[in-house]
């Protein structure tokens, strides 16, 4: 399997960490939060892996290269991120999608455990990782689940439909990835495809029941997406 980590936006939330480079970048007790998303993918045997840069991508390059050879993640610039949302960096990334996938936001630290879990638990097709809340956050992607799958994805779903949280973490085997990029191809090809946010192609594919649900429950991811979730994440 080979993993997709999108990373092409600056996070304006995390300034001024993210004034001078990308916000995988950003140290989370001392740490990149990119590095710790190589290490729990590494840990758990995912070795082919590329980066999708964008916003100061010449820092994520000098990052990169300081890594050894045989270790370093492939780099693609994603050249639409200032104008297009986070679909973009995935259309970015469409030719590594051509078999079995996972793909991961580049603002989310993962366990190597969690990883592994989701991995194993992950069926043939499209799935999508997801943690049972009843406390949304504001920038939550919500989810709404019917048994074993996915119903429907988004940041809008009406007051007591979604029952789960999205963790950006999608893992596509067998068949997934021809569903995933056909899929993918759909949403952005439509009026204002753009400026979508890439759980779109995920709630397109739902609406058929294509897309497995992953619970996940307790500790092992944090989203970084404000400082205080840096504090946060050290505390716990």
């Amino acid at each position: 399997m080979r993993a997709v980590i999108l990373a092409a936006g600056q996070g304006t939330r995390l300034l001024p960490f993210t004034r001078d480079h990308p916000k995988c970048l950003v140290p989370v007790a001392g740490k990149a939060i990119l590095d710790r998303q190589l290490e729990a993918l590494i840990a758990n045997g995912i070795t082919d892996i590329t980066v999708i840069g964008g916003y100061r991508i010449d820092r994520l390059e000098q990052h990169l290269s300081q890594m050894p050879a045989r270790a370093r993640p492939g780099l693609l610039c994603n050249p639409f991120w200032p104008v297009a949302n986070s679909i973009s960096s995935v259309w970015t990334a469409r030719a590594m999608l051509d078999e079995d996938f996972c793909l991961l936001n580049g603002d989310t630290i993962f366990s190597a455990d969690l990883v592994g879990a989701a991995l194993a638990a992950a069926p043939q097709g499209v799935g999508l990782v997801i943690e049972p809340t009843e406390d949304f956050q504001l920038d939550d992607m919500l989810v709404a689940v019917d048994g074993t799958k996915v119903r429907a994805v988004g940041k809008t779903l009406p007051e007591g439909e979604a029952g789960y949280r999205s963790l950006g973490f999608i893992i596509a085997k067998g068949s997934g990835p021809q569903s995933y990029c056909a899929a993918l191809s759909d949403v952005i090809c439509a009026d204002g495809g753009h400026g979508r946010f890439h759980h779109a192609i995920i709630d397109h594919l739902a609406w058929d029941g294509s897309v497995a649900a992953i619970p996940v429950s307790g500790a092992g991811w944090i989203e970084i997406d404000r400082p205080d979730d840096i504090a946060r994440w050290q505390a716990d």
